[in-house]
């Protein structure tokens, strides 16, 4: 079998969602900072715009926007070492049938990784089954690895893709106080968790009557996309629309840009559940988990149970700042000693075996002969794992061709033009 090329990793991020492309890129960097970084995003309602990327700032080698079958019929044997699967659980699911069927019977293999962009508080088992089947299944803390055997071992699947780490994003200098400046609250806002309009109005009311009775501070609603851009989740009721008919005071401000340089300069992190809370309380930044709307499965605050960071816009106003509990941050992925030598270790002994065996995912048309063949339709692919007909790739034609190529060339020039030139002026601005 033909050795690795010697020199950095060669890696394909398919992602399908800013905060993807960014878990998977992150990702990319941990296991080899000097890799070669390819980029493949998913056409869809989430695909990154050229604003989102230029905010995120992680630079890669090559940008494309593509479908999954396009995807299945460019990436080879030889053109990287790994494949970073980005997306959610169903497109991993159909990406692991389509390279499964592209790669069969070939003398090597890239190797693939998947995981969860952030915190794993519903469709535990749906999730992880359908990205059973990577080499490497990636957990974000001791906690999500238990869990994660504990699903596969029911099933009888096998548990050596599980490998502990953490989210790549987390980082930083370490919170202290700023005397100079004045105490900053960052209400940081999800675009899923809460959905409906009547709770997003009651907690920007009460960000709102915040500001207003605590004129010393500074309270930030961070939010995550403009209007008409998408994330991971669809927003019907984006907050920057319902916070104008609040008429807020000055002292409150919405802000865009890098979670972790607005982290700089806060005091007080307040979310529901947003994965936000996790970067703060790797900082040691004080971080409240809103219980305003209750402590419930379908908002994913359940899952800061015996955090210590439990508290309502009440008591924040009456100057609570929740302390959290060391031993859970240290089960919880926030807290842990060099997160990412094992997965380091295993990418190295894997790469390094003479050859790969096949992927296999848990679901095939034997054991959901039911449920598959919808996952795959989905993403264009038959129930082998081809490109279905009549969605395969297919050539353009001339004008179409020109239309398209001018097209992507120009997102590609905005991403790089925003990474270089746009990025570092928002971060610095914090507010667009």
């Amino acid at each position: 079998m033909p050795k690795r090329k010697p020199g950095p990793l060669r890696v394909t991020v398919i992602a399908d969602s800013d905060t993807r492309w960014k878990w998977g890129a992150l990702t990319a960097r941990r296991i080899d900072p000097d890799a070669r970084l390819d980029a493949r995003l998913l056409r869809g309602r989430a695909t990154p715009t050229a604003r989102q990327l230029a905010e995120l700032g992680i630079p890669a080698d090559s940008m494309t926007e593509s479908t999954a079958a396009e995807i299945l019929a460019a990436t080879d044997e030889d053109s990287c070492d790994v494949v970073v699967l980005a997306c959610v659980g169903g497109t991993v699911q159909a990406l692991l049938h389509g390279f499964a069927r592209a790669w069969q019977d070939r003398p090597r293999r890239p190797l693939v990784i998947t995981g969860y962009v952030g915190v794993v508080y519903e469709k535990l088992a749906d999730g992880l089954l359908l990205r059973a089947g990577a080499d490497v299944v990636l957990a974000n803390s001791a906690d999500d690895a238990r869990r994660f055997r504990h699903v596969y071992e029911g099933v009888g699947h096998p548990t050596g893709a599980i490998v502990e780490t953490a989210l790549p994003f987390l980082g930083g200098e370490p919170y202290q106080a700023d005397a100079t400046r004045p105490f900053t609250v960052t209400f940081a806002v999800q675009p899923s968790a809460p959905e409906g309009r009547a709770d997003r109005i009651h907690l920007l009311r009460r960000a709102v009557s915040h500001a207003r009775g605590h004129a010393d501070r500074e309270v930030l609603v961070k939010l995550r996309s403009k209007p008409g851009e998408h994330t991971t989740h669809i927003e019907e009721h984006p907050y920057q629309r319902l916070v104008a008919a609040l008429d807020p005071p000055d002292n409150l401000r919405l802000v865009y840009g890098n979670m972790a340089e607005v982290l700089d300069r806060t005091d007080l992190l307040v979310t529901v559940s947003s994965t936000a809370a996790l970067e703060a309380l790797h900082r040691g930044v004080p971080t409240a988990i809103l219980t305003d709307l209750g402590i419930r499965e379908s908002l994913g605050n359940h899952h800061f149970l015996g955090s210590g960071c439990y508290a309502s816009w009440d008591e924040l106003d009456e100057g609570r700042v929740p302390r959290a509990d060391p031993e859970w941050t240290a089960a919880h992925g926030v807290a842990a000693q060099a997160p990412f030598a094992a997965l380091r270790a295993r990418v190295e002994a894997l790469l390094a075996e003479p050859e790969l065996p096949a992927l296999a995912p848990y679901y095939t048309l034997r054991t959901a002969p039911g449920y598959l063949p919808g996952v795959l339709a989905r993403h264009g692919l038959d129930p082998k794992g081809e490109p279905a007909a009549g969605l395969a790739p297919r050539d353009p034609g001339p004008v179409r061709r020109a239309v398209r190529d001018l097209v992507r060339n120009s997102a590609r020039t905005a991403y790089r033009q925003g990474v270089q030139r746009v990025a570092p002026a928002i971060r610095r601005w914090g507010q667009l």
